[in-house]
């Protein structure tokens, strides 16, 4: 299979930069699998398609305000840092851009000096190694100096603009600080509609998936298997596995929000036969003809071509009728990528 099938044309004008005024009015296009059929829907129409006996079940990391910028004492030269993951306490994998790169042992100011950081390694595809320096708590000098890490495709004008995201690019329900991008399916759903579910007997139930290179690395390979996905740390807690256990026993929905609810749990079935409380990291790769074990329903934002998430969703789906599903959206104007609409898969 070619990476080139999951290619689809898309108007740059289509690709939100800013959420919608509220976070349920956003659209939402739903995707009969089985009758292969579309409908134009808003978010706030959610609970007419879901009821008594279907799970919900959210991603539940935060955003940590990872984009952080920093100068090289010596010449003042400028230098962006995109924390990754902390591997040891205080040692962070990193992305790194400089218009000359630091060497390995020297130190970079970051903030206004609030702290610092050591260069450890210097690696491929701008991947690099640091320890970071600071008197106070690091998480805590990060929410002063750091910015959401927007993706590069939504485009703010200054630093200014960028801290206002700060609310928006995070869900309401979000809890363990590590993703370093919001799990974006999430970000529509608002008190009023959790509650509006709960009412119609829909439950709820939470993973932890700290989003990572895993989710939005570019596939580069020709060949869709011969691409390699970045693993990604999850949890899933026993509250979970046990109300998704007899969600399946009494012949109820599975419904995923976000491609990464679908990778955590069915990273935990791939490797377990069914969902259990675990913890790990995930390096699932889920492309046609993937037979999902656990996710009956999926919740999702547009994505961009060529995507691991949009071979996702065509997995689920099949790739025919989600690229015209995609054509149709297009057609209709929605709103593409993080802070754009939504597609609900039946």
């Amino acid at each position: 299979m070619k990476t080139a099938d999951f290619d689809f044309e898309l108007p740059p004008e289509l690709i939100a930069q800013h959420p919608a005024a509220r976070r349920e009015q956003s659209r939402m296009l739903v995707v009969r699998r089985q009758e292969g059929t579309l409908e134009h829907r808003h978010f706030f129409d959610l609970p007419q398609y879901l009821g008594k006996g279907d799970l919900l079940v959210v991603n539940n990391t935060r955003v940590i305000p990872a984009r952080v910028f920093g100068r090289k004492p010596a010449t003042g030269g400028k230098v962006e840092i995109l924390l990754l993951e902390e591997i040891l306490p205080g040692t962070w994998d990193i992305l790194l851009h400089a218009s000359r790169r630091p060497k390995v042992g020297s130190l970079i100011t970051l903030g206004e000096g609030q702290a610092a950081a050591v260069l450890l390694s210097d690696g491929a595809k701008g991947r690099a190694t640091i320890k970071i320096e600071s008197e106070r708590p690091w998480l805590e000098v990060l929410k002063e100096i750091g910015l959401p890490p927007l993706p590069p495709y939504i485009k703010r004008s200054d630093v200014s603009g960028q801290r206002e995201d700060s609310e928006r690019y995070q869900t309401i329900y979000a809890k363990h600080p590590g993703a370093v991008a919001a799990p974006t399916a999430g970000l529509h759903f608002t008190d009023e509609i959790f509650q509006a579910l709960e009412k119609q007997g829909v439950k709820k139930a939470e993973v932890t998936l700290h989003v990572g290179l895993g989710t939005f690395r570019p596939v580069a390979a020709e060949n869709v298997q011969d691409h390699q996905m970045e693993p990604e740390r999850y949890t899933v807690l026993e509250e979970t596995a046990k109300r998704i256990e007899e969600t399946k026993a009494a012949g109820g929905r599975i419904v995923a929000v976000g491609s990464t609810s679908v990778r955590t749990l069915e990273s935990v079935a791939a490797e377990h036969g069914r969902v259990v409380p675990y913890s790990g990291r995930s390096s699932l790769f889920i492309y046609p003809p993937y037979p999902f074990k656990v996710v009956d329903v999926m919740l999702t934002n547009f994505h961009l071509p060529k995507s691991t998430l949009i071979m996702m969703i065509c997995a689920l789906a099949g790739r025919e009728l989600i690229l015209r599903a995609y054509e149709e959206a297009v057609k209709e104007k929605y709103r593409f990528y993080s802070y754009g609409d939504c597609m609900l898969i039946l």
